[in-house]
C-alpha cells in the first residue's frame, strides 16, 4: 500500500486520484433552461437600452402645407341690414272717434282711393250742422249791420244837408257829431258781422273736412302689411296722428337697406353688383345692385357706418319686410393673379420645443403681415419674401415674390406625435 496522499492532480494515466478515491463521476453539464433564460434577459436589457436612446430623441416637426394657385380673385365687403319695401307708407287718422267698420286685412291687395276703415260720423256731421248754423247767423246779423249802416249814413248826410242850408243854425254841432257817431258804429258793426261770417265759414270748412276725413282711404296701391285697428276701438288724435295701417306699394320690387363700415365704404359705389341670404333661406343667394350709398353716417357704440340701399327684384315674393339679410358686394375683379391661402401669411415658425398646437401663436386671428410666406427644406421652414395685393378674407394676391405654383408653403404645424 503506498502511503502517498491523493492529490486531485490527474496522473499520467489521465484519472484523477482523488475522484477514483472517493469514487466521484464527471460533473453534470448545466440545463438548458438557465442559458435561455440568461439570452432572454440579455436582449431585453438591449430592447430597454435602445428604447431608452430613442425616447430622449426630439420627435419629428411636421408641417400642413399647401401651394399657391392662379385664378380670378374676387373682392367683397360684407354688410347687414334688412329688406324693406320701396315705397311703404303708414296711415293714420288725424279726428278722434269711434272706429265703426274696417274693411280691409293683413296681406289685402288694395288699389288708391279705396276705403279702409270708417269713423262713426254722427258727431262729426251735428258738428257740421252747428257751423252752418253759426255761418247763416252771422250773415243775418250782417244784413241787420248793414241796414243800420245805411240808415245811419242818410241821417248824418241829411243833417249835413239841413246845417248848409241853415247856414249852419241847425242843426247844432252836438246833434251833427251824435249822428256821426252812430254812423261810424253801424259801420263797426257791419265789418264785425263780415268777419264773424268769415269765421262761421272757416269752422264749417274745418268741420267738414273732419266729416270727409272720418273715412280712411288708402293713398296708394299696394298690399296692407298691418293693421292696428278693430271696429269699435276708440281713437284719439289730441296729440299725435295714431298709425292705423301699414302699406306697402308693390312687394315685387324692394330695397335691402345695409350698414357699410366706414373702412369700407370708400370702395362701394352706386351700380356695383351684389348677392345676399336671408335665414328663411339658407342655401339661397338672391341677387341684387347697389342704388344708392348715403353720405349721413350711423354710430352705434363708437361704430360708424354709412346706409346703403339695394335694390331687389322679389317677383317670386319669397322675400317679406323686416327680413335680416347679409350681402356680399363685389367691389374688384382681378383677373387670373398669384394667390396663396391666408392662412400660409399668417403662420410663423416656432422653436421646435414649442408646445403642441402653437405654431401659429404669433398671427392668430390677425389680418397676413403680407411680408413673408414660408417653405420647406430639408424639414426646416424657410421664409420667402413676398409683396401682397387685395384679399378676399382666404386667399391674397402676390404682387411680388419669388415663388411658383408647385412650392409647398406652410399653412400650420401638425401636432407632434407621440
Amino acid at each position: 500500500m503506498s502511503n502517498a496522499e491523493p492529490t486531485g492532480v490527474p496522473d499520467e494515466t489521465g484519472k484523477n486520484p482523488v475522484s477514483e478515491t472517493l469514487e466521484l463521476g464527471t460533473p453534470p453539464p448545466k440545463p438548458l433552461w438557465r442559458r435561455r433564460n440568461w439570452i432572454i434577459a440579455a436582449l431585453l436589457l438591449i430592447v430597454v437600452i435602445a428604447a431608452s436612446r430613442f425616447s430622449n430623441r426630439a420627435p419629428a416637426i411636421e408641417y400642413e402645407t399647401a401651394t399657391a394657385v392662379r385664378d380670378d380673385l374676387l373682392i367683397y365687403v360684407t354688410a347687414t341690414g334688412a329688406l324693406e319695401p320701396t315705397n311703404q307708407v303708414e296711415v293714420g287718422i288725424e279726428v278722434s272717434g269711434t272706429i265703426a267698420t274696417v274693411e280691409v286685412d293683413f296681406n289685402d291687395q288694395i288699389e288708391a282711393g279705396q276705403v279702409l276703415a270708417r269713423l262713426d260720423t254722427a258727431k262729426l256731421a251735428a258738428r257740421v250742422l252747428q257751423a252752418r248754423a253759426t255761418l247763416e247767423s252771422a250773415r243775418a246779423r250782417l244784413l241787420t249791420a248793414q241796414a243800420r249802416s245805411t240808415e245811419a249814413s242818410n241821417e248824418y248826410a241829411r243833417l249835413q244837408e239841413v246845417r248848409e242850408l241853415s247856414g249852419g243854425r241847425v242843426p247844432s254841432q252836438s246833434d251833427l257829431d251824435r249822428a256821426q257817431a252812430t254812423l261810424l258804429t253801424a259801420q263797426a258793426d257791419e265789418t264785425a258781422s263780415k268777419a264773424a261770417i268769415a269765421e262761421a265759414e272757416a269752422l264749417l270748412e274745418v268741420n267738414e273736412t273732419d266729416l270727409s276725413r272720418a273715412t280712411i282711404i288708402a293713398p296708394i296701391s299696394g298690399v296692407v302689411l298691418d293693421r292696428k285697428v278693430d271696429p269699435g276701438q276708440t281713437v284719439a288724435a289730441s296729440l299725435q296722428t295714431p298709425v292705423l295701417f301699414t302699406l306697402a306699394e308693390d312687394l315685387q320690387q324692394m330695397e335691402l337697406h345695409v350698414d357699410v363700415d366706414e373702412a369700407d365704404v370708400g370702395r362701394v359705389v352706386a351700380g356695383q353688383a351684389a348677392t345676399f341670404s336671408v335665414d328663411a333661406y339658407p342655401t339661397r343667394d338672391f341677387p341684387a345692385s347697389i342704388k344708392e350709398v348715403r353720405f349721413a353716417p350711423k354710430t352705434v357704440e363708437g361704430v360708424v357706418t354709412y346706409e346703403t340701399l339695394l335694390t331687389v327684384d322679389n317677383s317670386d315674393l319669397a322675400l317679406r319686410p323686416g327680413m335680416t339679410a347679409t350681402a356680399d358686394i363685389l367691389v374688384e375683379r382681378l383677373t387670373d393673379v398669384l394667390q396663396v391661402p391666408n392662412a400660409a401669411l399668417r403662420f410663423t415658425p416656432l422653436p421646435e420645443n414649442s408646445a403642441d398646437g402653437e405654431s401659429e401663436r404669433p398671427g392668430r386671428n390677425k389680418v397676413p403681415s403680407g411680408d413673408r410666406v414660408w417653405r420647406l427644406d430639408n424639414g426646416k421652414p424657410v421664409a420667402i419674401p413676398v409683396v401682397v395685393g387685395a384679399s378676399d378674407g382666404q386667399r391674397t394676391e402676390i404682387t411680388e415674390g419669388k415663388l411658383d405654383l408647385e412650392t409647398p408653403l406652410i399653412i400650420k404645424r401638425l401636432p407632434i406625435r407621440q
